[in-house]
Order: structure tokens, then C-alpha cells, then sequence
């Protein structure tokens, strides 16, 4: 444990932080799960709305820095080429 006020105080920040962007990381796996789940059933209705839904969720998770922008376009775009397949 750390023994200066600003070390203990960062690793109380960084606690209540890693448990928030936990939920947050699984709400975007959890998205583009749903994505990829009616790729496989080829139904490409629910595919582009369940797309539609996982873009605003990697958004905004990029916005908030719980993912890179990278890692958010890159996704998008990997989902976007499997809906457009079906």
C-alpha cells in the first residue's frame, strides 16, 4: 500500500475507476456479441439494427477513453463488413 497522501488517493481513484470501465468495457462486448450473434443467424434486419446500436455504444465508449479510437473504428468497421456480407 502506498505511504504518500497523493500515491493513496491515486490508488483509491484508480480502484473506483477500473470498476466503472469494467461494466462499460462489457457493455461494448456485450454489443457487438449481439452484432455477431444475427450475422451467424443471417438475419440482416436485426443484424443492422443491433450494428446501429453497437456503433453508438463504441462511440461513445471512445469518447469517454474506455477504448481507443482505434480499437472503436477498427470494430465498427470489421462489424460493418460482416452485416453488409449477409
Amino acid at each position: 500500500m502506498a505511504n504518500i497522501k497523493s500515491a493513496i488517493k491515486r490508488a483509491k481513484q484508480n480502484a473506483k475507476r477500473n470498476i466503472l470501465k469494467s461494466s462499460q468495457r462489457s457493455a461494448v462486448r456485450t454489443a457487438v456479441k449481439s452484432v455477431e450473434n444475427a450475422v451467424l443467424k443471417k438475419d440482416k434486419k436485426i443484424a443492422s439494427e443491433a450494428l446501429l446500436e453497437a456503433n453508438k455504444v463504441l462511440d461513445r465508449m471512445a469518447g469517454k477513453k474506455v477504448i481507443t479510437l482505434n480499437k472503436a473504428a477498427r470494430t465498427k468497421s470489421r462489424l460493418n463488413k460482416r452485416v453488409k456480407a449477409i
